[in-house]
């Protein structure tokens, strides 16, 4: 029976971790992979974590870990299969049968972007493809980038990221636009923002670094007036020919390619026992306090508005106080 069970070692599950040790608690970190770090092990450089610039990523997340190793924190990889509230207890069930017991827990296996599933995605990541622009668009200053995607965030990437670029292409699959009319104004106000309509990413391309992207334009009645609509467009056809299909590929010359189809939080294992919102986010407050006694969500995984490295190490301080209270019988 531990103290405290943390499940996941990102950012906020290792910040939990120091904080909880310091606290004097005996604890336990359940990761899924052998490496801890999560999602910053894949960035080539971190430019916004206080006092790090230019950090590199992988970098960032051993430091985590090794604070977290310092300050004598008990580690297991395994995958979580499912959480159990059993009033004091908090029974935490792997995919290999084996079952951990707690007094509390502390929930923090982040949140994943969602891919577009194309050739060259994986390869480019951290070489041009990206999935946060206020982390990466530094990188990008008076270049040319592009945003997939139609909804807030994509809106809010494409905005911000005029800030700095040379041109900025959103792209998105259909003729309007979902994110707010607000933000849609804004894309408006922005100069070097072209929005490139009824267009899917087929494929990224490049050498050492992102070079480009073929698009998928649907023909039709619709196509058809999109393409009298861009005669002088900065695409190149990449065949010069219409496909059987009615289709078109082609060709976007970008430094780097912004992705923002949504967020996939990893909650799938908790759900019977916390509540989540629609989009399946736990939901809790900057307490990190869910609506189950003893059980506390950090960083990515719950209900927020920004999703940063710093957030979530804070996340994690905030969560063990709560689970301290919680421990002491306070609320």
């Amino acid at each position: 029976m531990y103290d405290l069970i943390i499940i996941g070692s990102g950012p906020a599950g290792l910040s939990a971790a120091v904080y909880g040790r310091r606290a004097g608690l005996d604890l336990l970190v359940i990761e899924a992979k052998p490496m801890s770090g999560g999602q910053i092990l894949n960035t080539y450089e971190v430019d916004n974590y206080l006092g790090l610039p230019g950090m590199n990523g992988f970098d960032l997340g051993m430091k985590f870990k090794e604070h977290a190793d310092v300050a004598g924190a008990a580690f297991q990889t395994a995958s979580v299969r499912a959480i159990r509230d059993e009033g004091p207890v908090k029974a935490v069930e792997t995919a290999d049968g084996t079952r951990y017991e707690a007094k509390a827990l502390i929930l923090a296996t982040g949140a994943e972007h969602s891919p577009l599933g194309v050739p060259g995605e994986e390869e480019y990541k951290g070489k041009g493809v990206s999935y946060c622009a206020t982390c990466d668009g530094a990188f990008f200053k008076g270049k040319d980038v592009a945003v997939v995607g139609g909804g807030d965030v994509a809106a809010e990437d494409a905005v911000y990221l005029a800030r700095m670029c040379r041109k900025v292409y959103l792209i998105h699959r259909r003729d309007s636009l979902r994110a707010a009319g607000s933000l849609q104004e804004k894309l408006k106000s922005c100069g070097n923002v072209e929005i490139l309509w009824s267009r899917t990413v087929q494929s990224i391309y490049g050498g050492g670094q992102v070079e480009g992207v073929k698009l998928v334009r649907a023909a039709g009645k619709k196509g058809a007036a999109l393409l009298a609509a861009d005669a002088d467009t900065t695409l190149a056809a990449a065949d010069g020919s219409r496909a059987d299909s009615g289709e078109q590929t082609e060709d976007l010359a970008v430094d780097g390619v912004f992705i923002a189809v949504g967020m996939r939080p990893d909650t799938e294992a908790f759900r019977d026992a916390v509540a989540c919102d629609g989009q399946g986010y736990i939901i809790a407050g900057e307490d990190c306090v869910t609506g189950t006694d003893g059980i506390f969500a950090a960083g990515d995984v719950r209900t927020k508005q920004v999703r940063q490295i710093i957030t979530a190490a804070a996340d994690g301080a905030c969560a063990v106080a709560a689970a301290e209270r919680y421990l002491a019988g306070l609320k």
